[in-house]
């Protein structure tokens, strides 16, 4: 099943205008009181084997771990598969979505949380780093791997593991007291916002590459 163009803009408009609600609700301080609630039941449930496994994702998704990986998919999209134009657009999205990070964190200048934190880090707080680059990587990853998997107990297999390791990852910077949830959500439509967009552009590329070919055949 292909998911239309269109459909793609659609998603980026309704993550950006979800974004945008994000962050209109955190200038004016209307978002603390969910941040709270959620930090407070979310790290209620903090034991020793629970913060080993949220050090793990929150290391799988720092942007060093994110580098290796996205390395290695660059390594088996043009040796294995040989799709330059898949490898452009991975490396495109990749980069593309951790200097749109960059930026939006220099815009909103958030502070992190002080309400408990079990690990320490710098850096402004909003949009999540983490959880931009988790939802972009395995977002990206899934769109292209969906296209060379057929079988559909595979595809299920792709679409549970990426929504895990996004899901996790996120929660785990909630947990260890260096986001609130809003910075989550936050990271979460932004990435969406350019990763529809991108796919979309994608998209048109291939379309109008498959409709060149059929020219140069006839």
């Amino acid at each position: 099943m292909k998911i239309q163009s269109p459909t793609y803009i659609l998603l980026s408009i309704l993550s950006l205008a979800g974004f945008s609600f994000m962050a209109y609700t955190i200038s004016v301080h209307e978002v603390l009181i969910f941040d709270r609630r959620i930090i407070s039941i979310v790290q209620g449930w903090e034991n020793p084997i629970l913060t080993y496994i949220m050090k793990f994702f929150t290391t799988i998704g720092s942007s060093n771990v994110t580098i290796v990986l996205s390395l290695i998919i660059l390594f088996f999209l043009f040796k294995v598969l040989h799709h330059r134009s898949e490898l452009f657009v991975f490396t495109i999205v990749i980069i593309g979505s951790s200097i749109l990070n960059g930026l939006l964190k220099q815009i909103f200048h958030r502070a992190r949380p002080e309400l408990h934190r079990i690990i320490d880090i710098g850096g402004y707080s909003f949009p999540s780093g983490h959880a931009m680059n988790a939802f972009t990587f395995y977002g990206i990853l899934t769109f292209l791997l969906w296209r060379h998997i057929t079988v559909k107990q595979g595809r299920i297999i792709l679409i549970w593991s990426s929504s895990i390791m996004i899901f996790m990852i996120g929660l785990s910077r909630v947990y260890l007291g260096v986001h609130y949830p809003s910075d989550i959500i936050g990271g979460y439509l932004g990435s969406g916002c350019w990763l529809a967009l991108s796919i979309w552009t994608f998209q048109l590329y291939k379309e109008k590459q498959s409709r060149r070919q059929m020219v140069w055949n006839e």
